[in-house]
């Protein structure tokens, strides 16, 4: 394969599947007995790509009066045990997914995501993906989560990688994978991931 990068990091939700609406629907369900009602339509583009406790303080402040973070972020076990019972169940990949990774075979390949471990491993594990990455950088790995450039560069620090290609789908994975020096991928959707990827790398 030819290409200028020596690895490809991959964000997580809305790049290898389509969670996010997913990840909204818990949230919602979570927030409702406070009064509070969440819209994807209205309010899933202001929260994709944020860290969990980012979304909770957007969402909290939608509350007529704004609602407490730190008392609303108490639920946040419960939402994560709610998502990944769902996608546990059903871990839906996005078209050719699992065919693009195991077709990388010369070159290093790595899963980011600002979710924690608890709530993504099993979901890997129950899809059979993890065994076709080198590695996985969860949420609770690093100190600060995207949009800082820590993740990705702890993803490239454990794969020993210098010009890595970042793949992502929101603004602060974007601007994550950018404030850490690497050519950032933007895909529109989950479902566009294989074929932009393989193009990029020249596999197409």
């Amino acid at each position: 394969m030819l290409s200028r990068y020596d690895a490809v990091l991959f964000d997580f939700d809305g790049v290898l599947i389509d969670s996010e609406p997913i990840h909204f629907a818990c949230w919602s369900e979570v927030f409702q007995p406070f009064g509070v009602t969440l819209e994807w339509e209205r309010d899933g583009k202001n929260v994709v790509g944020l860290s969990d406790r980012a979304t909770v303080e957007y969402f909290c402040s939608l509350g007529n009066p704004p609602l407490s973070p730190e008392l609303l972020y108490r639920e946040y076990p419960k939402k994560s045990a709610r998502f990944a019972e769902r996608l546990v169940k059903n871990p839906v990949w996005a078209d050719g997914i699992p065919e693009l990774l195991r077709s990388l075979d010369t070159i290093k390949k790595a899963i980011v995501t600002s979710s924690i471990r608890s709530e993504v491993e099993p979901i890997l594990q129950a899809g059979a993906l993890l065994p076709l990455v080198d590695a996985v950088v969860y949420g609770d790995d690093v100190r600060v989560r995207k949009p800082d450039p820590e993740p990705y560069q702890h993803a490239a620090r454990i794969l020993g990688v210098k010009a890595p290609l970042v793949v992502e789908d929101s603004d602060a994975g974007e601007q994550s994978g950018r404030a850490a020096g690497f050519d950032v991928l933007r895909v529109p959707d989950p479902s566009d991931t294989a074929r932009l990827v393989r193009e990029r790398l020249g596999l197409a």
